[in-house]
């Protein structure tokens, strides 16, 4: 390897960064993600029967969607954290880290020895990064969490009613995702400061605090309008067209005139019913109704092209395959795809923000234990220290022919 190829890079900014990364499932794990494809080296810990996310959903070998997707560019180290001898590993292992991610139930971090107190005595500059569901304080901080129950209790299912006015989740694990983005991002800035501090830090980061802070406005708006806001922007909204389904909204007075014409209703914008967002508001039900007639009566292709002739903002609603066939996700490179062993190929959106196409030559998530003994080579362990490890349990290596 040349010196140029070991030093940070716009592509790969945390070259030379190390992660221990002992979460499962999903937020926790895809901070890690991120960190791998920014260029750290990251160690993802697993017990002997595996992440769990390897168990949810369809299997193909040891890997679902799930644990195919949020833990590519990692190393797999196979250890069994309820032996002492495990533990003493993990604790090696973290004495030479930048970074370490956890996202056990509070508490459980520190009866293992690995929490940041224990691990930061010996590693004064490690930035320690615990992701729970409640926080690791506070009277709800020990009950069990997953992204839909942070949804409901950080009050994004309040505002996500249907048409039928039940509140619904969000069908995708998106507090997970963005628990994972913000941990990143917290992450980064501890990085900075560490440059100039010299010290590390522990982050706390939790599922219902992020489900909480991805309503933006939603609490002020609350306060403000006594508990009962108006909708924003009526008749924004999904609506059916004559073959499918399609996104309109507006965001000014000029887009709801050009809207009406478009629609041939110029009735509605003369209306003093609707003649601004605060009226349309209050009379949302019959002013949508009429949209809603309207729309029905030509398809998505034909509504779209006059909504866009006319510089609104509509889209069809696409599935995850029509997004992934869409002339424009194709010409931006905005997905990237990994074969993975065993499970064939992985898609996945490229990350935001990202420099170059560094995904695009990423390792794909490892088996279970695929790296155990390379791990433990690199931090220094002999070959016979290695085998007495595998012999006894302590750790699981598949990656070679007589490993179990």
């Amino acid at each position: 390897m040349t010196r140029d190829e070991t030093r940070p890079t716009h592509d790969a900014p945390y070259r030379g960064i190390r992660v221990l990364d002992f979460g499962q499932g999903i937020a926790s794990p895809y901070c890690g993600a991120l960190l791998a494809a920014h260029g750290a080296d990251v160690i993802k810990v697993e017990p002997p029967e595996g992440d769990w996310s390897r168990r949810l959903g369809t299997t193909y070998g040891l890997h679902t969607a799930i644990s195919s997707v949020f833990n590519r560019g990692k190393r797999s180290l196979c250890l069994d954290l309820k032996s002492t001898d495990g533990r003493a590993v993990a604790q090696r292992l973290a004495s030479d880290s930048d970074i370490v991610i956890e996202g056990f139930r509070p508490g459980v971090a520190a009866r293992l020895g690995l929490g940041y107190a224990d691990l930061s005595r010996a590693n004064p500059r490690l930035i320690y990064l615990s992701v729970s569901g409640f926080g690791q304080a506070g009277p709800s901080s020990n009950r069990p969490c997953s992204d839909s129950v942070a949804q409901a209790f950080g009050g994004l299912v309040s505002v996500n009613r249907g048409d039928d006015g039940i509140p619904h989740r969000v069908g995708t694990p998106i507090i997970d995702v963005a628990t994972g983005a913000y941990a990143f991002q917290a992450i980064g800035a501890a990085l900075f400061a560490r440059a100039n501090v010299g010290s590390g830090r522990w982050i706390d980061i939790s599922l219902t605090q992020t489900a909480a802070a991805l309503l933006g406005h939603k609490f002020a708006e609350f306060m403000l309008e006594g508990g009962a806001p108006r909708a924003l922007n009526v008749p924004a909204g999904t609506y059916r067209s004559s073959d499918g389904w399609l996104m309109v909204t507006l965001v000014n007075e000029a887009q709801y005139r050009r809207l009406c014409a478009v629609l041939g209703r110029n009735d509605l914008a003369t209306d003093p019913r609707f003649s601004d967002f605060a009226k349309r508001s209050d009379a949302a039900d019959v002013l949508i109704a009429e949209v809603r007639a309207t729309l029905l009566t030509k398809t998505t292709g034909e509504w779209l092209s006059a909504l866009h002739a006319a510089d609104l903002i509509a889209e069809r609603i696409l599935d995850p395959g029509e997004w992934l066939a869409d002339p424009h996700v194709t010409a931006t490179h905005g997905a990237v795809m990994i074969e993975t062993p065993g499970v064939g190929p992985v898609y996945a959106a490229r990350m935001p923000g990202a420099a170059g196409l560094a995904e695009d030559v990423q390792s794909p998530s490892p088996d279970l234990g695929q790296h155990s003994r390379e791990v433990l080579r690199d931090n220094g362990y002999t070959e016979a220290d290695i085998d007495m490890l595998l012999k006894a349990g302590t750790v699981i290596d598949r990656s070679t022919p007589n490993s179990e």
